[in-house]
């Protein structure tokens, strides 16, 4: 029984080192440095080396976060997972793929575009402010549950100005339509071009704070989301824009949780 027992184990930890080595054109694909077929040709002109040696064959394996891979002179920077911190404009759709219309994705400068990219979470196509792309599904499903209690933070501009009954009202929980949604943090703020608020919400329902101010007798005008967690939109971002985000940020998302 125990020589099974370690066999068993022996079988598990050769499949974890194989599964952790990784094909040279594969790997330079996730990294949206090259296609698989550019990646022979690179290969064939002796413009690749892995750890110093220049590659000889595409197929070969190599540790994607231990091994030095260079093409053409120039060092590859892996990334295992890719964090996208994006300034959503006004009428660009959070999705991955539209026929007809703009989506976020398409704004993404060729040298940040990878396959399995997605937006982390919804905003209206005339909702803007701070977007989170991101290929790791398990990040997202976790930022985006309410059990994570992740608040989200926007300005809104409103046809007239807060009062103390609708903060209360905020914070208690509003039904709107049939449907409920949960306790929220709201206070006045108002803008230079008119009423305004700040609000802070854990869910995402679909077209949730304007549903909760409609319950109100009260309209977004316009709405931008500031800050996910302690996660904060880059100011110096202009509308569109976009870069990647650092370790030490995505942690901030579930550092400060604001409510």
């Amino acid at each position: 029984m125990k020589t099974g027992g370690l066999f068993c184990r022996n079988s598990r930890e050769k499949k974890k080192e194989e599964k952790e080595m990784e094909r040279l054109d594969k790997f330079l694909t996730s990294q949206n440095i090259c296609t698989r077929k550019e990646t022979a040709q690179l290969v064939k002109k002796g413009l690749v080396t892995v750890d110093g040696v220049c590659a000889k064959d595409p197929g070969q394996k190599l540790d994607p976060e231990q091994s030095r891979v260079t093409v053409e002179g120039k060092e590859i920077a892996y990334r295992r997972r890719l964090y996208l911190m994006m300034n959503k404009p006004r009428g660009v759709l959070s999705a991955s793929q539209d026929k007809q219309r703009k989506t976020v994705l398409d704004l993404l400068p060729p040298e940040l575009f990878r396959r399995g990219l997605f937006p982390a979470g919804r905003l209206d196509k005339d909702t803007t402010g701070l977007m989170l792309i991101t290929d790791d599904g398990e990040l997202a499903h976790r930022m985006l549950s309410p059990k994570s209690h992740v608040y989200k933070r926007y300005e809104a501009r409103l046809s007239k100005r807060v009062s103390q009954e609708d903060i209360a009202a905020f914070e208690k929980g509003i039904s709107q339509g049939g449907e409920a949604f949960a306790p929220a943090r709201l206070w006045a703020e108002d803008t230079p071009n008119g009423p305004g608020a700040i609000v802070e919400i854990r869910e995402g329902k679909f077209h949730q704070i304007k549903r909760m101010f409609e319950a109100r007798d009260n309209r977004v005008l316009t709405l931008k989301r500031l800050k996910i967690g302690g996660l904060s939109l880059d100011d110096t971002l202009g509308e569109g824009e976009v870069r990647v985000l650092s370790e030490a940020e995505v942690k901030q998302i579930f550092d400060g949780k604001l409510y």
